[in-house]
């Protein structure tokens, strides 16, 4: 395993602005399907679209909002430059989710595709962020610190957590959207617990 890490060369500075802007507006993106059928995701991604649905605040701001608090604890324990990265990660995704509507509207679109290909794309959109020191705040860091510090797989953790953000949707939307929101977000922490693996990635 050290010859691996030996061998992985950091990425440049080039490779992490494009990972910050390819991995932002995949994310937003799939948040923007999301957001079209009024279905919902874990973190607090899903938490701002419950917020936005609730009392229509627009998603971006909600967003930004909830993420804040999660930034003290990235400082603590992941630095200034992972802070620094998620943070703008964060803008950049509220940001965009603005920028998707203007441009596409998807409003007729199918729920359940556009329910399982919006997980599937952050779900992706993630991973990009994640290897490249950054993440979207929130659930991300506290599954993130676990993964480094206790060996758990971040997507494990993460859909843990969504778990109780799923379930309060009950409150806003209906049943049979809620069930499919739940689909999706256990697709979307599959993709993270099958390719973020401890000691399976060695890019820094």
């Amino acid at each position: 395993m050290n010859d691996v890490l030996q061998a992985s060369p950091p990425h440049s500075w080039v490779d992490d602005l494009f990972a910050m802007a390819s991995g932002t507006v995949v994310v937003s993106f799939g948040v923007h399907l999301l957001s079209s059928v009024e279905a919902v995701t874990g973190g607090t991604a899903g938490l701002a679209l419950l917020i936005s649905y609730w009392t229509g605040l627009a998603f971006g701001l909600a967003f930004v909002a909830i993420n804040l608090p999660f930034f003290a604890l990235a400082l603590a324990r992941k630095g200034w430059r992972f802070t620094a990265q998620s943070l703008i990660a964060v803008l950049l995704v509220g940001a965009l989710s603005a920028v998707h509507p203007r441009l596409l509207d998807a409003s007729g679109i199918q729920p359940t595709y556009a329910i399982l290909l919006g997980n599937l794309l952050i779900g992706i959109g993630l991973l990009i962020l994640f290897r490249h020191g950054s993440s979207v705040g929130g659930f991300n860091i506290i599954a993130l610190l676990a993964q480094e510090r206790l060996g758990w797989r971040a997507g494990y953790v993460q859909m843990s957590l969504d778990v109780a953000v799923v379930l309060a949707a009950f409150a806003v939307v209906t049943p049979s959207m809620v069930l499919l929101s739940a689909l999706g977000a256990a697709l979307l922490n599959l993709v993270l617990a099958l390719n973020h693996r401890p000691g399976r990635y060695f890019g820094i």
